[in-house]
């Protein structure tokens, strides 16, 4: 993937665990950008004009390598169409819509329970074993997750009175997980190619939600701000951060490079106190602990 690059590059992208943290700081600076997004830019405007920026640049700069391993990825078209419509276009559909909903810190530590989705789909669809330890770090993770969703309050959880953001959340992290699964048996081709045709996929399938947005809510074209934060996703939690998580997963795989986003939360909640000025309540804090003991405790072999 890397043969024609400089060695310093090279070496860069041969870190996985560098690549995979910078991927998590990236995704944890999106949580504050969909905040940031209410009232500048409607959601599906922004997942239209995301992948749209990435699939146009992609294509450009990477039209002759796409063009070589074509022959390679149209045989799969329904596992493309599936890895597409869940890593990227229903990942980020449910995000922003979560984001004028719930709040960044909520955002950030359900997005933590990302790493227990893809031990319970290895276990599903692989057959990989989960071992006891394992279990108990699943279900101290899920109750984190459980503890945030209910703000603390058992009446919630007993009149079913979720955020309807938080439940958004939930989605993008579920369809964010079968993606992950799904890369174990990407065909064999370089990470920008791969991406080229996932970013395009991504730009088709959202526009039916953009036409469903138009018409039910009151239009309007993004603000200065607005366009703004679209540049902001489309260069960094879009495109690098996609290419440092693709390769980290080519490198250590699925179940390790899944560790990688328990730093959503940490960074996330931390990103949302300094820059959107939100309180932590203790349901948040406990509900993070919650879920770094759960992940902790999963990765025990």
């Amino acid at each position: 993937m890397l043969g024609d690059t400089p060695s310093a590059t090279r070496r860069f992208f041969d870190r996985p665990y560098l690549l995979l943290s910078l991927a998590a700081l990236q995704w944890a600076g999106n949580v504050v950008a969909g905040r940031l997004a209410v009232g500048e830019i409607l959601p599906m405007q922004l997942v239209v004009l995301r992948w749209g920026i990435v699939f146009v640049a992609l294509a450009a700069l990477n039209r002759r390598a796409f063009a070589a391993d074509w022959p390679s990825m149209r045989g799969r078209p329904w596992f493309l169409l599936l890895l597409g419509v869940s890593g990227y276009t229903a990942f980020t559909a449910f995000f922003y819509a979560a984001a004028h909903f719930t709040t960044g810190a909520n955002m950030s530590i359900i997005q933590g329970s990302f790493p227990l989705f893809v031990f319970a789909m290895a276990w599903v669809v692989r057959g990989r074993p989960i071992r006891p330890i394992q279990g108990l770090g699943i279900v101290s993770a899920l109750a984190g997750v459980a503890l945030v969703a209910i703000r603390g309050d058992l009446a919630v959880a007993a009149t079913l009175a979720f955020n309807i953001g938080d439940l958004f959340m939930l989605g993008a992290t579920l369809a964010y997980a079968i993606y992950t699964i799904g890369l174990e048996e990407r065909p064999a081709v370089s990470s920008l190619s791969f991406f080229t045709a996932m970013a395009g996929i991504a730009f088709l399938t959202s526009l039916p939600l953009l036409v469903g947005e138009i018409a039910t809510l009151p239009f309007h074209w993004p603000t200065a701000k607005g366009w703004a934060i679209t540049a902001y996703v489309a260069i960094f939690p879009s495109f690098l951060a996609q290419i440092f998580f693709i390769r980290g997963v080519e490198l250590i795989g699925p179940a390790r490079a899944g560790v990688f986003i328990n730093l959503n939360p940490v960074f996330g909640a931390a990103m949302s106190v300094a820059f959107l000025g939100e309180r932590v309540g203790w349901y948040q804090g406990a509900g993070l602990v919650l879920v770094m003991v759960g992940i902790v405790a999963a990765q025990k072999r």
